[in-house]
């Protein structure tokens, strides 16, 4: 009864954490480029109580006898499908169709990506400069960030579906930088961080430039469009109402445990 108050904890425990992941999805079910969030889960270590067991006439049958121990959360893992691609009209909002994530530089310095497209001109030391709504300065194909000139008519800035921008530089002259896309083998490994920011980790791979690498297939950014949330929010009440049931009925073994050993010790002799 004692294994019993233990593993129904441990399928507590591990409900809570999917209970807290299906609240995150939904509380983010109306931010750009959010990507929805599922838990795994794995089986803890079995008991062996038994290693022959027999029927009632003796016979041995040919398993032994194990228990199990409860459950444990294996991994949370993000679903990069596509999300709902929502029309702003907005010159600087760019919503990705593919794999690609753009690159911007964080405030501590480093490389993040993300497939939140909303952009505008900021002002920077050296002029104007596209960035994030956080500020974040976003990157061209040769790692710099992409920056106009002060006086620049923002009208006159021409930006395709492969993140080209063609722009006249002080003296009249045509001038072209080209947003940076990348892709990763297994972006399901990327770290998390805040203001949609993903980072790379050994799991995600190295990320790979749709400018240089001729195998990957090429996104598209449409301008004037972000791309939603791919969260279903029916999906995510099923998925609640299944957690709150399997949280439940583990409740429910607990209390069930501690009535039995109430039971015994209530026992005389």
């Amino acid at each position: 009864m004692m294994r019993s108050l233990w593993t129904a904890a441990t399928g507590m425990i591990s409900q809570q954490t999917n209970v807290d992941t299906i609240s995150n999805n939904l509380a983010n079910i109306n931010t750009t480029g959010y990507k929805k969030e599922s838990v795994q889960f794995k089986s803890l270590l079995y008991q062996t109580l038994q290693e022959k067991s027999t029927n009632a006439d003796g016979t041995e049958k040919p398993v032994g006898i194990q228990t199990g121990l409860g459950v444990r959360n294996s991994a949370i893992v993000s679903q990069f499908t596509q999300g709902t691609t929502q029309q702003t009209g907005n010159d600087y909002d760019f919503a990705i169709q593919g794999n690609g994530f753009f690159r911007v530089q964080t405030a501590d310095g480093s490389i993040g990506y993300t497939r939140n497209g909303s952009f505008g001109l900021s002002m920077g030391t050296n002029g104007l400069m596209l960035a994030t709504s956080e500020g974040y300065p976003v990157l061209d194909t040769t790692g710099a960030p992409i920056i106009f000139d002060p006086d620049i008519d923002a009208q006159s800035i021409k930006i395709d579906e492969s993140g080209n921008i063609e722009y006249p530089d002080e003296n009249g002259n045509t001038k072209s930088v080209q947003i940076s896309l990348v892709q990763f083998n297994n972006p399901a490994g990327l770290e998390k961080t805040a203001d949609s920011i993903l980072k790379d980790t050994p799991a995600s791979g190295t990320p790979r430039l749709e400018s240089e690498d001729a195998n990957l297939k090429k996104s598209v950014i449409k301008k004037g469009y972000l791309e939603g949330s791919n969260v279903q929010a029916v999906n995510e009440m099923v998925d609640l109402i299944v957690a709150q049931r399997a949280y439940e009925m583990n409740s429910k073994t607990i209390t069930a445990a501690d009535e039995m050993l109430q039971q015994a010790n209530n026992l005389r002799r």
